[in-house]
């Protein structure tokens, strides 16, 4: 499912530490040395997970906290690993989920993300933008317009060709779900980001009566896909989907 790490730090035998174990399951990490540019990466993308060097990184305890408070990783796996600075407890009170002590140890770190990794998934699939076209409906300040959804994940959805509506703030959408008979997919979204021809849309409230419609749509969304990855060619820019 293509999940994603960052790791916040300058520590050597930490990143092959954690290159390794989240390497064995799956998971890619990506490199930070320092605080302001692991905050600037966090602020533009959802990532499903965190490891922050919390003591030996200047400003990284700052990182985990500015995490918390972001609209798209708040929820996120956060790893804080100490080395005799920062308490458990401040740890845990900045938003850690696990805590690791300098020297990691390859066994114990393995065993939290084997923890970690289902709440990491769950995650991802709340920001994973599938690829789709459908005709929607959105009512904004008692004004009706007509779209097209251009992507779709368990968070949200990201529109186009809906005219020069300026939307903002909160709206209701709707759109007939695929391959359901006769569902209709209807949720208050806030407009989360835009441009001169798409506009990001996060959920606020999905009615119950559709809900599993659509996680079960989007679970056939993600078998598709994972089918196709496993039949397309080597060539590594093959069969790839992209995120936003």
């Amino acid at each position: 499912m293509d999940l994603t790490c960052l790791l916040v730090t300058s520590d050597a035998a930490l990143l092959d530490v954690v290159r390794t174990s989240f390497g064995a399951a799956g998971v890619g990490v990506e490199l930070r040395p320092d605080a302001a540019s692991a905050v600037e990466l966090a602020g533009r993308r959802h990532i499903d997970g965190f490891v922050i060097d919390c003591d030996d990184v200047r400003g990284a305890i700052e990182v985990l906290a500015t995490i918390r408070q972001s609209r798209s990783n708040k929820q996120s796996v956060v790893f804080a690993v100490l080395n005799g600075k920062t308490s458990v407890s401040a740890a845990v009170e900045a938003g850690a989920d696990f805590i690791v002590g300098k020297p990691v140890s390859d066994m114990l770190f393995r065993n939290n993300i084997d923890i970690a990794l289902a709440r990491m998934e769950r995650e991802h699939r709340r920001y994973f933008r599938h690829r789709v076209d459908l005709p929607v409906t959105l009512l904004c300040s008692n004004e009706t317009h007509t779209g097209r959804v251009m992507n779709v994940s368990g968070g949200g959805l990201a529109l186009t060709h809906f005219g020069s509506a300026a939307m903002e703030g909160t709206v209701k959408i709707q759109f007939e779900l695929p391959g359901t008979t006769a569902q209709t997919f209807r949720a208050k979204a806030e407009v989360v980001w835009r441009d001169a021809v798409v506009i990001g849309l996060r959920f606020l409230r999905i009615e119950p009566e559709c809900r599993l419609s659509f996680e079960a749509w989007l679970e056939s969304l993600e078998a598709r896909l994972q089918f196709r990855e496993s039949v397309a060619p080597s060539n590594p820019t093959s069969g790839l989907a992209r995120r936003s």
